[in-house]
């Protein structure tokens, strides 16, 4: 715990128990300790990041999914209790349509992302619910099946300006893939281009959800807008989490 708390870890207590329980011996946990105290992220270093009570197997190179993002998984399942077909777009690591499939039980579950490493490790999170993963750029790795029949359409697309990515923590700066965390000059490129197509993808009563930042609300929910959707911000002040959410019509 000394050399956790020596490098700046603010729950060294709790990580430290963690860390004891993964490790299978003596040696593997100093081994833990020290590429914990060198500045890897928990998650990467367990192997797993909990969502939504779910162990969610996390890797190198791999978006580690954020607690605040469950409020998008909260909100979709409030929009759309009963939604049978599921697509998790710019997926990372899976968390969110794995959280989603658990809740809605049996559902037709589809997970996408533009890099490989990160369609690796969703399928393995999204396998017990016999979800499909997809390769590709946001609606061009999809079923064209899927258009018009999606119920719940998540994507938690990267966000951050472009000339703010060095001023992100060192644990995401330094560990997770460029093309998670960069959304462009103003954050909002990728989430223009999936408001813009969703419409053609969502089911009559179906919902589009985007993860923003409160400085960027007011653009996104005209992008919303402008790709024919009806949008609708929701906040969680105590997660600090905001999500816009779009219906047809």
């Amino acid at each position: 715990m000394d050399a956790l708390r020596a490098a700046g870890c603010v729950f060294a207590e709790d990580e430290a128990r963690l860390l004891m329980t993964a490790a299978a011996s003596p040696a593997e946990l100093a081994a833990m300790v020290d590429r914990r105290a060198a500045g890897r992220p928990l998650e990467l270093v367990l192997g797993w990041a909990e969502f939504r009570g779910l162990r969610i197997a996390v890797e190198p190179g791999v978006f580690v999914p954020r607690r605040r993002t469950e409020f998008l998984v909260e909100q979709a399942l409030a929009q759309v209790p009963d939604a049978c077909v599921v697509v998790d777009l710019c997926c990372g690591s899976g968390a969110v349509g794995a959280a989603l499939a658990a809740a809605l039980g049996q559902v037709e579950l589809h997970a996408a992302d533009i890099d490989p490493a990160a369609v690796r490790c969703a399928r393995r999170n999204v396998a017990a619910h016999g979800g499909r993963v997809h390769t590709g750029d946001l609606f061009r790795a999809l079923p064209a099946a899927l258009r018009g029949r999606v119920d719940i359409l998540a994507a938690n697309v990267p966000y951050v300006p472009s000339g703010e990515v060095p001023l992100l923590p060192a644990e995401a700066r330094d560990h997770e893939p460029l093309t998670a965390l960069d959304g462009g000059a103003d954050g909002l490129d990728l989430l223009r281009r999936v408001a813009a197509e969703a419409g053609n993808w969502l089911a009559p009563g179906g919902c589009l959800l985007v993860e923003t930042s409160e400085r960027q609300t007011a653009a996104a929910v005209d992008a919303f807008r402008r790709g024919g959707l009806t949008p609708r911000p929701v906040v969680c002040e105590e997660r600090y989490a905001q999500v816009v959410l779009g219906t047809v019509g």
